[in-house]
């Protein structure tokens, strides 16, 4: 005779299909609206058609979609087997464009630099894993302030509408303050899946209201085919750059350092503790997705917090609920008349929605800097004090490393990359090599 058997951690639990996709939806509909806005931003930075920034939203979904999958079910050693929902991350904006922007590179050096990243990341992940200990609360929660606050002039010029040449329009930044209010009064009084997606509403209230007032341009919608498979290396063969590709591997790294705190957060949630292997199982994962985003027109790619957040509120602690996630996600990024849609959403829209989720990663920087003790004398200060003031000298000037050897000025614009090294750099020098995991104090 043998014993009952052990039910199954509720993170390996299955459930019956139907609830399984009404959760995975509420997963897709929480995230999308940050998915799609890297592709969105580098489009209108480079000038793209409309037909090529849809292909790059729907690549951006292809690649979400698959590492999700990965990262939640597991593929040997790559993924970390918790529910956890992968998009491109926001720290790419500033290097992808910069890279792209090089008419010797364009898009193809973009891709290739994510290439070489992605490759390289495989085998730093081990690595950096056991390293962990440098990005303890004080530096991530820098670094999650910084992203926030310098993303914030992209929505500021989406919501002036400065990208289409007409800025200050009165109706579009009317518009935006509407999907703002809207975003407010729903998360207020929401309950639910309502007010878990209530900056995705706020968009739809927004695009109905900037159809009613004439601005949308519906006619490539109706154009788009129904069904069109994304292809690899559709803007061409990759160009590899050396510069280009070491910037990629410093954003890859920078996204490892978001995925570990992410990582270790979900994990107390869950309450399944992440052990070294298993976070270097989750940023093997993070360099695959910079792999297949080098190689199906995309970018490297991180963790995203809103869908922790949905874990935590909902309790369902399955991963297979964002495995499904993940699969309609594939299924979205063939249906090219979704695509189109989405670029025919006004930049004041998306600038009033992205004033808002911008805002919410500066806020859960605030959030994780509450941990930090800072009490015990100004060694936790200086780290962040410098790491946000050195982080937004590009911001403050764009003109300041002008004068500065033209390759070393590509990389010390970045604002961000810039920031991040400096909080790891002054936290090591004031706190030394003290064994904290990222997430504690």
């Amino acid at each position: 005779m043998t014993g009952p058997t052990a039910a199954p951690h509720p993170i390996d639990a299955t459930l019956p299909p139907g609830r399984l996709a009404v959760l995975a939806i509420q997963h897709v509909l929480t995230m999308y609206a940050g998915a799609v806005t890297v592709p969105l931003v580098l489009g209108a930075a480079l000038h793209l058609a409309a037909g090529q920034t849809a292909y790059l939203v729907s690549s951006d979904l292809l690649v979400c979609g698959v590492i999700t999958i990965i990262q939640c079910v597991g593929l040997g050693f790559v993924g970390v087997r918790l529910p956890i929902m992968m998009g491109v991350t926001f720290v790419a904006v500033g290097p992808g464009i910069a890279i792209a922007s090089n008419p010797t590179l364009g898009l193809p050096g973009l891709f290739g630099a994510s290439l070489v990243a992605g490759a390289l990341g495989l085998f730093i992940a081990p690595l950096f894993s056991r390293v962990a200990w440098l990005f303890s609360s004080v530096v991530t929660g820098t670094a999650m302030l910084l992203i926030g606050v310098s993303l914030m002039g992209v929505a500021v010029t989406w919501i002036a509408g400065g990208t289409n040449g007409a800025a200050g329009d009165p109706v579009g930044m009317a518009i935006a303050v509407l999907v703002i209010t809207s975003i407010l009064l729903i998360a207020r009084f929401g309950r639910g899946m309502v007010a878990n997606i209530a900056v995705l509403l706020g968009v739809v209230i927004g695009f109905a209201a900037a159809s009613a007032a004439g601005v949308v341009d519906l006619t490539r919608v109706g154009a788009a085919p129904w069904l069109r498979l994304v292809a690899p290396f559709h803007f061409g063969a990759p160009r590899f750059d050396p510069l280009g590709a070491a910037s990629m591997t410093v954003v890859m790294l920078i996204a490892m350092v978001e995925s570990s705190g992410m990582m270790f957060a979900l994990s107390r949630i869950v309450e399944r503790p992440l052990t070294a292997e298993g976070l270097a199982r989750a940023l093997r994962a993070d360099a695959l997705g910079a792999l297949l985003g080098g190689l199906f027109n995309s970018l490297p790619y991180t963790s995203y917090s809103q869908n922790i957040a949905i874990v935590a509120m909902t309790g369902v602690r399955s991963r297979y609920v964002c495995a499904m996630a993940g699969v309609i996600l594939i299924v979205l990024a063939t249906v090219p008349k979704l695509a189109f849609l989405v670029t025919a959403i006004p930049t004041p829209v998306l600038g009033g929605a992205a004033l808002v989720m911008f805002g919410m990663v500066a806020a859960n920087g605030v959030r994780t800097l509450g941990q930090v003790d800072f009490g015990a004398g100004p060694k936790n200060l200086y780290v962040v004090a410098l790491g946000l003031g050195v982080g937004l000298i590009p911001t403050a000037d764009t003109h300041v490393f002008d004068r500065l050897p033209a390759a070393v000025a590509g990389f010390l614009h970045n604002g961000v990359m810039l920031g991040i090294l400096t909080a790891v750099l002054v936290n090591f020098l004031l706190n030394g090599a003290r064994q904290v995991a990222p997430g504690s104090r």
